[in-house]
């Protein structure tokens, strides 16, 4: 368990069931979420997958029934990890490339509860009657196939730390971010030089108008959005006739 600073809450609990415990905090011991981890906003358990193996090979995995490449994780292992962090706070969540889309929404949600439990898959997966067993959701962060579940968990865990209340500085630094603003991508971004190798930041930026300036962002927001997520771009449209219905 990570020491933390005293603090007079709860943290928000992150439980790891992995095979790989020495990959966490990785990333999320730096910058925004290793400055919330050494502050108490957040703390770490990681479970390692292989203790509760129970031959003298410490086996965790087996050739798939039916045939076929690669591993499966095996259920009794798996079992046994699951009932160790059973009281652990949170829902407990499979990363799994098969899973439900992981989104604005569902970061906001874990980060609204008390914490998360991860089970980090790996080889082929996991087999399958250990997540009926335990009604365990499947969680997918993309499209794409990762060597195991621990990429995709640091970068769930990091949409999640930063939504904890007291983490970043400015609450306004969230509400200007991609989904944030009723699905749309963020606005194009620009900083001192005016002029940098003959490329000029856009006069309505150095206006000193901010209702010009907002007016500006947001038509960006909405161009970009169209272009390249067609899927945000409909779906902010519906959200605006919704709107627009009950007003």
């Amino acid at each position: 368990m990570t020491d933390l600073a005293s603090n007079t809450m709860s943290p928000w609990q992150a439980t790891i069931l992995t095979l790989f415990p020495e990959m966490f905090p990785g990333p999320l011991g730096h910058s925004i979420a290793g400055k919330a981890l050494q502050a108490g906003h957040w703390s770490f358990d990681t479970v390692d997958i292989r203790s509760f193996a129970t031959d003298r090979h410490r086996t965790v995995d087996d050739t798939p029934m039916g045939g076929g490449a690669g591993m499966v994780m095996r259920p009794d292992v798996i079992d046994s990890a699951i009932a160790s962090v059973a009281e652990a706070p949170g829902p407990l969540l499979y990363l799994s490339p098969r899973g439900v889309p992981f989104d604005r929404d569902r970061a906001h949600d874990l980060a609204s509860q008390s914490g998360v439990k991860l089970l980090c898959g790996r080889y082929e997966g996991v087999d399958q009657r250990v997540l009926d067993k335990w009604d365990i959701e499947e969680v997918s962060l993309g499209d794409f196939v990762l060597s195991g579940g621990e990429p995709a968990a640091l970068a769930m865990l990091d949409a999640c730390i930063r939504l904890l209340p007291g983490v970043m500085g400015s609450a306004s630094s969230l509400d200007e971010e991609s989904f944030e603003r009723d699905w749309l991508l963020e606005y194009p971004l620009y900083t001192r030089p005016a002029d940098w190798q003959g490329r000029q930041v856009p006069d309505v930026l150095l206006s000193g108008h901010h209702e010009r300036i907002r007016a500006w962002r947001l038509d960006e927001a909405k161009r970009i959005t169209a272009a390249r997520r067609p899927d945000l771009w409909h779906r902010y449209q519906h959200q605006a006739r919704q709107t627009e219905t009950v007003a």
